[in-house]
């Protein structure tokens, strides 16, 4: 079973019920639910899993147990593989409407029509961009301190960052993990005060402050992590099994300003709960959405596809006078 989504034949300016703009657990559960809504639909994306692909083990998608992040891609393209849902490996320059459907553009394949849009464009996450960041991705590595917190039972990790989802991590983290670095390039946090009274009381949790990440360091897995202080100057290597990156994300602000989308205080997609945008006929779904912001995880972007792929039926169904979708 390939990585690879199976590449359908398309010709550039045909036209579908429906064009969903992604290739992440959300777009991935839109298709499957589209497919299963018999509506000609597309998918089009860059990278197969989206940020699924930075993963390691995955332990938190029900049913699937323990399974390889790259088994769970596979899986997720041979299900919409099922329902011959084509997949388009390009880039969505932008759309305009042109009376009542979308005209779609990418970067290599020409221009296609729909008369609904889910957008499912994920979001991506803030780097270090220090050596051994991409090198040890999913092998000590990870984005997700929620995620991945249970396969470092009895571990050494640390976490960086001062927001929200770095204090949530650190105290997730503790409660498996036999100690936790928290480390942040200030002495003050910006996540809300319960949270940094919660890590605070952590016995196994030591504040790393004033510090920053120069480098990550190991054979085949994380061994340790390179600080440091902006205050002396002063270097140190500290010996840990996994390091929790959480210093946050970018929204699609510029996909969705160029296209008209209306987008939240944060940058975020605004949607209300059917995944209905500002936009009539365009849907959104996960990681680009502002909905359930400080809890991202496949299961809550699947859920979303869903109802999303749902609201474009419904849509089609009411657009086309009940008649059900032809």
């Amino acid at each position: 079973m390939s990585l690879l989504p199976r590449i359908a034949s398309i010709k550039p300016g045909e036209k579908f019920d429906t064009i969903i703009i992604g290739l992440g657990p959300a777009a991935y559960s839109a298709a499957l639910y589209a497919g299963r809504y018999m509506l000609k639909s597309l998918v089009i994306g860059e990278t197969p899993g989206g940020q699924l692909t930075e993963a390691g083990e995955v332990d938190d998608y029900l049913g699937l147990i323990g399974i390889q992040a790259s088994e769970m891609i596979k899986l997720f393209n041979k299900h919409i593989e099922k329902y011959s849902i084509p997949v388009l490996m390009d880039t969505v320059v932008g759309f305009t409407r042109q009376g009542d459907e979308y005209v779609v553009k990418t970067k290599r394949k020409g221009e296609f029509r729909a008369e609904t849009l889910i957008i499912a464009i994920g979001t991506k996450r803030r780097k270090l961009n220090v050596p051994g960041e991409n090198e040890f991705t999913g092998r000590g590595v990870s984005y997700c301190s929620v995620c991945d917190a249970p396969l470092f039972k009895n571990r050494v990790v640390a976490v960086v960052g001062g927001g929200n989802s770095a204090l949530e991590g650190a105290e997730i983290l503790s409660r498996y993990a036999t100690k936790v670095y928290l480390i942040h390039r200030r002495d003050q946090f910006r996540a809300q005060p319960y949270y940094v009274k919660l890590v605070k009381e952590k016995q196994n949790v030591e504040f790393v402050l004033n510090s920053v990440v120069r480098e990550i360091k190991g054979d085949k897995l994380v061994k340790g992590v390179v600080v440091e202080n902006l205050k002396t100057g002063e270097k140190r290597e500290i010996p840990i099994n996994g390091i929790f990156i959480e210093i946050g994300f970018e929204p699609p602000t510029d996909f969705a300003r160029v296209n008209g989308i209306e987008t939240d205080e944060n940058g975020y997609i605004k949607i209300d709960e059917w995944g209905r945008t500002n936009l009539p006929g365009v849907f959104a779904a996960g990681d680009c959405t502002g909905t359930w912001l400080g809890f991202r995880q496949i299961i809550t972007a699947a859920a979303q596809g869903a109802v999303a792929a749902h609201s474009a039926f419904t849509y089609l169904n009411q657009k086309r006078g009940n008649s059900g979708v032809s």
